[in-house]
């Protein structure tokens, strides 16, 4: 893997939301050619896999978008509508598995439209810049505005295995003038960090609906030693909960056997230092049993009434799988 720039990495990267992640509702809208592999395929989740020996009607089965060879003076581009709009802060242009068929640069452009809008009035947000094949390409985005679509332009043709848009929710003020979920991705819910995120991480417990498997979900190892395992997420606006809900979808023999919830009111931006505080929070939900691969939920009166709090600490006892985490609440 190679880091292009150093301002934005795969570490930093992890900090933020995919605002282009398929599962969030991003979409192709337009493209100028995916003749050898469509330009969805950009938007998987999943790392790009190669497929040696698997054809198609148009040759080597690639994992990515790929348009055919250019012979006129032109370039290929492919229009995104983010899944959530917002803040952009970096980007990764993933060429992994294109050797000798990538792009030999790329460009993104942004805009910001109403719904139901056509994209219009582009912005260019990266340069062009040169791409490897077979790599990570990581950029800092440093144009700060707020985003609804994106634009890639690749030079003057060739193949995208991944593209990644990392940034910050930025939802409207009026989805909370009621009770909402303050973790949700929608409403700027994130995930800080865990001590355990071998199966998977915790920001797929602020995805939108149920967990369609046990890799969409927070999961860790089996844990060998005493203690348990835990994360940080911080809710998208400052409110006091009145509802919780603990999803266990699709864990059955790997569901925690027990969690408890701790919170706090704070400011710090430090993240290192919250991990360290958060062992001392106030607890808002008391310890409580887990049943395999089901919804769990608690209500106000076995809520611990602790006034407005920004972030929690998930407490899985000692390990195991969850699928959603929702804190029901209104902003104050």
């Amino acid at each position: 893997m190679s880091t292009s720039s150093q301002l934005f990495d795969e570490t930093i990267a992890s900090s933020y939301v995919n605002l282009i992640d398929e599962r969030l509702g991003a979409q192709i809208l337009s493209v100028s050619d995916e003749f050898f592999a469509p330009a969805v395929r950009m938007l998987d989740p999943k790392p790009a896999v190669f497929h040696p020996g698997k054809f198609d009607d148009h040759g080597q089965y690639m994992e990515g978008w790929e348009s055919r060879r250019k012979r006129v003076a032109s370039y290929d581009w492919c229009i995104v509508q983010l899944g959530l709009a917002g803040k952009i802060v970096g980007v990764d242009i993933d060429t992994s598995h294109f050797t000798g068929n990538y792009p030999v640069a790329a460009s993104i452009d942004a805009c910001c439209v109403n719904k139901g809008e056509k994209p219009d009035n582009w912005q260019e947000i990266l340069h062009a810049v040169t791409l490897g094949p077979n790599a990570h390409h990581f950029h800092a985005i440093t144009v700060e505005d707020h985003w609804t679509h994106i634009r890639l332009n690749i030079y003057p043709d060739g193949g995208i295995a991944r593209l990644r848009v990392y940034g910050i929710v930025q939802p409207s003020e009026d989805r909370f003038k009621e009770e909402v979920d303050l973790l949700a991705l929608e409403n700027g819910g994130r995930a800080i960090a865990a001590n355990d995120e071998h199966y998977g991480n915790p920001w797929t417990l602020l995805h939108p609906g149920r967990g369609i498997n046990m890799d969409d979900g927070w999961q860790t190892r089996r844990r060998r030693l005493p203690g348990n395992d835990w994360c940080l997420l911080a809710l998208g606006k400052r409110g006091r909960i009145s509802r919780i809900v603990l999803d266990t979808a699709h864990f059955k023999g790997n569901f925690p056997d027990t969690c408890i919830i701790q919170a706090a009111d704070v400011t710090i931006n430090n993240n290192k230092s919250l991990v360290t505080q958060s062992m001392f929070w106030q607890t808002l939900l008391s310890e409580q049993k887990l049943t395999m691969d089901a919804i769990h939920t608690y209500d106000k009166e076995q809520i611990n009434d602790l006034g407005p709090i920004t972030h929690v600490r998930i407490n899985i006892i000692p390990d195991g799988g969850l699928s959603r985490v929702r804190l029901f609440g209104r902003v104050e």
